[in-house]
């Protein structure tokens, strides 16, 4: 008789709310959006910015991003490594001009039982009409209720999985039994353009000018990502800010 996930070695579940975001490597400085600008009337001694303090030249970036001139914000690169959970990414996704992803494959390892099951701070209960939705606090019965619900299912679905890995099924068939809130990890490359668009649509920002109404999980990402980058390019994302928060 083979063994079942319960008596074989079974990898342990575990649960989780957070996300992280690591910024592994970057070629992003204010000073890439001021050479890139001035080509267009300096030529060849446009690279003088290089080497210039792009302090001296913040006008420019300003002029830049409120009047809409958008590719000198490409002419740089940002690497980010993501853990979250999978409908998370399926929602990144969808932000394709600008970016490039690699993630983590079920058909080629065996995927980790780690689970998203929503903090204490997540609203749970959605409210009103379509384009008109809010979320409230919930109770502490929905909140017991949602945690419990959750992790029983992900229990009994890694279970599944594990049960048809040991009889042999092939990763890429076996993994269809899991949910999307499993935990992945994937690689986003972008520039500055790509990520304000990102951020313009994936979170809620008192300066904003065109409201956002993101899902809490995704926004979780995009709050890390602009700390990150607001570090790299601090002239930059002070233009964004002062601007509205739109993608030039």
């Amino acid at each position: 008789m083979s063994p079942t996930p319960e008596s074989a070695e079974s990898a342990p579940v575990s649960f989780r709310s957070e996300v992280t975001v690591e910024l592994v490597k970057h070629s992003a400085a204010d000073s890439d959006v001021l050479w890139a600008a001035r080509v267009s009337t300096a030529g060849e001694q446009s690279l003088d910015e290089l080497t210039k303090d792009p302090e001296r030249s913040k006008g420019l970036i300003n002029y830049l991003m409120r009047d809409r001139h958008g590719s000198p914000f490409e002419h740089n690169s940002m690497t980010f490594f993501i853990s979250a959970p999978i409908f998370v990414f399926r929602e990144f996704m969808r932000h394709r001009v600008g970016w490039s992803y690699n993630e983590e494959s079920g058909r080629y390892r065996q995927l980790e039982p780690v689970f998203y099951v929503p903090g204490e701070s997540r609203k749970l209960v959605q409210q009103g009409r379509p384009g008109k939705y809010e979320f409230v606090e919930g109770t502490s019965a929905q909140f017991e209720l949602t945690g419990r619900a959750m992790e029983d299912s992900y229990r009994q679905a890694y279970a599944a999985y594990e049960e048809m890995l040991a009889a042999g099924v092939a990763r890429e068939v076996a993994r269809a039994v899991l949910p999307v809130g499993l935990y992945s990890s994937m690689y986003a490359t972008c520039n500055a353009r790509s990520l304000m668009h990102f951020l313009g649509l994936r979170t809620q920002h008192e300066q904003a000018k065109v409201p956002s109404f993101p899902q809490r999980e995704i926004e979780m990402v995009g709050e890390q990502m602009e700390a990150h980058w607001a570090k790299l390019m601090p002239l930059t994302y002070a233009a964004f800010n002062a601007n509205g928060r739109v993608a030039p």
